[in-house]
């Protein structure tokens, strides 16, 4: 199978491509970077976009894949909302809609987030954001799943965005007592988008709970 990734230097899309290179399902990946990573693999194909958002000179690379997976994203407060809005819709969008181009019988999974409001009313912008973009794709009608983790546990250790996430990283131990609605191992989600990018799922909207019965 021939897949393609775009985000894969994040602390999910990272595992999700270390678990596509080992997998013996798949023969080639196609990662989209926006800085060279050194990375080398033999299924592995890395390529630099400047512009995420327009593909028209790199239509070639969505052809002949199986299955793609969208895990491009920033925490809520880093940048602007106006380019939260750009990253978070945009990306994604422009993504599916050239995969839907050259490869319309592609799955498609995006990395998404507890809380995504498909009103598009949330006064949140992340919930509203995702919302958006969880309903551009599926409005193309593609085999689509949109991945929605509570907390995500990083099994590996990494400087925490902001001290929100090192407060939940403390307490995650507490949190996890609390039941499967609350949280997943970045490696619990790695893994579950890919055995469903690749075998599907029973439901279009993932919930946190719901990606945990993907795991094994």
């Amino acid at each position: 199978m021939k897949l393609i990734i775009a985000g894969s230097t994040g602390m999910v899309g990272n595992l999700v491509l270390n678990n596509c290179l080992n997998s013996d399902k798949i023969s080639e990946v196609r990662s989209l970077v926006r800085n060279p990573t050194g990375l080398k693999h033999p299924k592995l194909t890395e390529i630099v976009i400047q512009n995420f958002e327009d593909y028209s000179e790199h239509f070639n690379l969505f052809k002949d894949i199986e299955v793609a997976f969208f895990c491009v994203g920033v925490y809520t407060g880093q940048v602007p909302d106006e380019q939260f809005k750009q990253i978070t819709v945009n990306y994604a969008v422009a993504f599916a809609t050239a995969l839907k181009r050259e490869s319309p019988d592609a799955t498609i999974c995006l990395l998404s987030g507890a809380g995504a409001d498909r009103t598009e009313k949330s006064k949140t912008s992340f919930a509203r954001y995702k919302g958006m973009a969880e309903n551009r794709i599926s409005d193309l009608n593609m085999k689509f799943y949109a991945f929605r983790p509570a907390y995500i546990y990083p099994v590996e250790p990494r400087k925490e965005p902001n001290l929100g996430y090192g407060i939940l990283r403390v307490f995650y131990p507490l949190l996890k007592m609390f039941g499967q609605k609350y949280s997943i191992k970045s490696t619990e989600l790695a893994k579950a988008m890919l055995n469903v990018g690749l075998n599907g799922a029973d439901k279009e909207i993932l919930e946190n709970q719901d990606i945990l019965k993907y795991i094994n």
